[in-house]
């Protein structure tokens, strides 16, 4: 296993480490907005991010994607992933499952994202089903031509700016849990609260309800009964590309604290001469090093033939279970190291520190990864962990 960057990865790193600067210059306005840009500024760098090769990285090339390998979308997610109040959603990354879409479907839905004409957002969680899928009370009721959707969805990302939602709802008496293609203008559909959270992101996480909401037979994902399996494999993409984005955030902290700690001086020293502070530093280099390592090794091995998707799945879990709780703790200590001034909102460490909480929670609790990691090791042992695939 050749871990060095190809002269195409480094481009590409290049490419995405320019545009995330570009996104840094709006942090403050987005923070002193409570989150949104105004729509002009989003147009210019949605054309700025398809310009660097940057949007919609996860879709075939032929379908007017970047075209990127699973290694390579991580390399850009972490450049992203330095820049605060979610930003990063700017360059949209259309839901991976969205591929497996039929031709009209595609047509209909992933090509118009693609192009940035739509937007897309996954409709899972429930006020009684977070960490518990299964336990979603959402229905789908046949009726001619169709189904009826019933039910609430929570913590829908972007749902704010999306045109249609994905949402998972239990289809007819078998309950079978299906994935629905469903426009956002629909009757039945409703937009009922967008709560307020830490971080101030340029996108929100709105509440809806839907009340026998009318989707047609030739809108449903993968056909009925396969909701959970695309669910899951929409979640080993989002908790690979958190680690990769936790990672990033975590550098840009260090890098920030390691100036500050270089330039600001105490009691006649800088004070990182200072071993206190060496040690964070110390132990934030580490909390990174380890975690890129690892995140880029789990996406290289589900770039090969064959690999495995079960143990990838307990494999993505790890690695966004480890760079979260790591990027949790370099945040704390880089805005310790800033004292008083890295709890000043205009200063980005204090920033991270709000925002990086989430990734700890969203796609999965801390305690469900280790969950999921537990019964991998139960079921097929600590080798399939612990090692690479062949």
């Amino acid at each position: 296993m050749d871990m060095r960057y190809t002269p195409e990865q480094v481009d590409l790193k290049r490419r995405a480490a320019e545009y995330a600067r570009l996104l840094m210059r709006y942090e403050d306005q987005s923070e002193q907005a409570g989150g949104p840009l105004p729509q002009q500024i989003v147009t210019e760098l949605t054309r700025a991010a398809m310009d660097a090769g940057v949007y919609a990285i996860n879709m075939p090339a032929e379908w007017g994607g970047a075209g990127l390998s699973l290694l390579d979308q991580v390399i850009v997610e972490e450049e992203f992933g330095k820049v605060t109040n979610c930003l990063w959603d700017i360059p949209w990354r259309p839901a991976n499952v969205l591929a497996y879409g039929d031709e009209r479907q595609r047509e209909k839905y992933l090509l118009p994202v693609i192009r940035a004409e739509k937007f897309d957002a996954f409709a899972v969680t429930e006020p009684g089903a977070g960490s518990d899928p299964s336990a979603g009370t959402s229905t789908a009721t046949r009726t001619d031509g169709g189904w009826l959707l019933n039910g609430e969805k929570w913590f829908v990302t972007c749902g704010d700016i999306a045109d249609f939602l994905l949402v998972q709802a239990d289809a007819g008496p078998e309950r079978q849990p299906t994935l629905f293609f469903v426009d956002k203008a629909a009757p039945g559909v409703e937009l009922t609260r967008v709560p307020h959270f830490m971080h101030s992101a340029v996108n929100g996480h709105p509440e809806f309800t839907f009340t026998d909401a009318f989707v047609a037979d030739e809108d449903v994902l993968g056909g009925v009964g396969n909701g959970y399996e695309l669910t899951k494999e929409w979640f080993t993409d989002e908790r690979l590309m958190i680690a990769a984005r936790t990672v990033g955030a975590a550098e840009r902290a260090l890098q920030l604290a390691r100036d500050w700690a270089v330039e600001r001086e105490q009691f006649g020293a800088p004070i990182a001469s200072y071993q206190l502070i060496q040690g964070m530093l110390a132990d934030c280099a580490v909390d990174i090093a380890v975690n890129r390592a690892y995140t880029h090794q789990v996406a290289w091995e589900a770039d090969q033939p064959h690999a495995d998707r079960k143990t990838l799945h307990a494999k993505a879990s790890t690695a966004k279970l480890a760079a979260s709780e790591a990027a949790g703790r370099v945040a704390d200590r880089c805005l310790q190291i800033f004292g008083g001034r890295g709890y000043d909102r205009s200063y980005a460490v204090e920033r991270m520190y709000r925002e990086l909480r989430v990734d700890r929670i969203w796609e999965g609790t801390s305690e469900i990864q280790r969950l999921i990691i537990a019964n991998e090791l139960i079921k097929r042992g600590t080798r399939a962990l612990a090692l690479p695939t062949h």
